[in-house]
């Protein structure tokens, strides 16, 4: 029996305490959302921030003056994308652990974050050398479709090596998805030494990841694709749980073991590679957030699930806006900082246990 399922049974609190829990992170979302509006380059009182956005939603004549435009035009769109992204990570993760009944899974395991990496290069070097001269400057949307079409496309590819008889095989497109990643890393920095310097620089900027192109259009472009996923995914949580306890078990305890695993990498697969294409590479929200949950609240995914999209969007807001603020008027990459946090709290995991994670 792994982990996981020892966890589920004997760890886990009462439902009116994850109630509570749930409560909690809604409001730690809605608190840094209001911090995130106002802080930045240029500082807007909360105050302002609710009457700005309470004028927008009663669609008011008033709204007017320069911090309306950064609130409404620059920050929301920014927060929208945050939370959208954050909580598309945090989810993946939670759904990637449930799925191969392994705490330290991670959605790039699936290799969407590969995929999507490689296409975004290709699109970055290639596309002036190749497109430019017969279409001229390259669209502002070439860069998003490109990574999420490679990521959705190598999704699909590793579905179709570990599939055999209808069946799945979850360590087949683990080794798949581990092998692709060092193709597409070997391959990434083929790229890197062809590009010329402003090529290397979006390359760069693009891989440690950034929500500083989000804009209204970019929201309605992942929005579609990422809150479907959010609303679906707690519809896994009882077939999560039963796996658990070993494919099998879930079976017999009547669960469509193929369905649930078809249907959470494709999820994981459509989300992630819509947030790699619109904010770049941001890692380890999908290890982080939901390793915090277990410890408050044990492995139940019909808490998880919720839980992960709230604290992970809290978290990306959190970190983008010490982006914007620490080296102010400039903007530190947002990759960065969540993996200045998620690294130590990676090793901390492996150190607090002694005996180690079982594969």
């Amino acid at each position: 029996m792994t982990a996981l399922a020892v966890r589920a049974m004997s760890h886990s609190r009462p439902a009116g305490q994850k109630g509570m829990l749930l409560t909690g992170l809604a409001v730690l979302l809605l608190v840094t959302g209001l911090l995130a509006m106002s802080s930045g380059a240029t500082g807007i009182p909360v105050a302002r921030v609710l009457a700005v956005l309470s004028d927008a939603l009663g669609e008011s004549d008033s709204i007017q003056g320069g911090d309306a435009l950064i609130i409404l035009q620059v920050r929301l769109p920014r927060l929208c994308l945050g939370v959208l992204v954050g909580a598309a990570l945090a989810s993946s993760g939670a759904l990637m652990q449930g799925l191969f009944r392994n705490p330290l899974a991670d959605p790039g395991l699936v290799g969407v974050s590969a995929g999507a990496a490689l296409a975004a290069a290709a699109t970055i070097v290639l596309g002036d050398a190749l497109l430019a001269p017969l279409i001229g400057p390259l669209p502002f949307g070439a860069l998003p479709i490109g990574a999420f079409a490679g990521g959705l496309l190598t999704t699909f590819g590793l579905y179709l090596v570990s599939t055999r008889g209808g069946r799945t095989s979850i360590a087949t497109m683990l080794l798949a998805g581990v092998a692709f990643g060092a193709l597409a890393g070997a391959v990434m920095g083929l790229f890197s030494y062809l590009s010329d310097d402003r090529q290397l620089r979006d390359l760069s900027f693009w891989s440690l990841g950034s929500l500083g192109g989000a804009s209204w259009t970019k929201v309605m472009t992942v929005a579609p694709l990422v809150l479907p996923m959010l609303l679906t995914s707690p519809f896994l949580a009882r077939g999560l749980n039963a796996l658990a306890l070993g494919e099998a078990e879930a079976f017999h305890l009547g669960i469509p073991v193929q369905r649930v695993k078809a249907l959470a990498i494709l999820l994981v697969a459509v989300a992630v590679g819509a947030s790699v294409a619109s904010a770049g590479m941001i890692g380890f929200v999908g290890i982080v957030v939901p390793h915090v949950l277990r410890l408050m609240a044990g492995p139940d995914h019909r808490f998880l699930l919720p839980a992960s999209a709230l604290l992970g969007g809290a978290l990306l807001l959190a970190a983008d806006t010490v982006a914007r603020t620490v080296v102010a008027p400039a903007e530190l990459p947002i990759g960065i900082l969540t993996a200045a946090i998620g690294a130590p709290f990676f090793l901390w995991l492996l150190l607090r246990r002694p005996g180690g994670f079982s594969l």
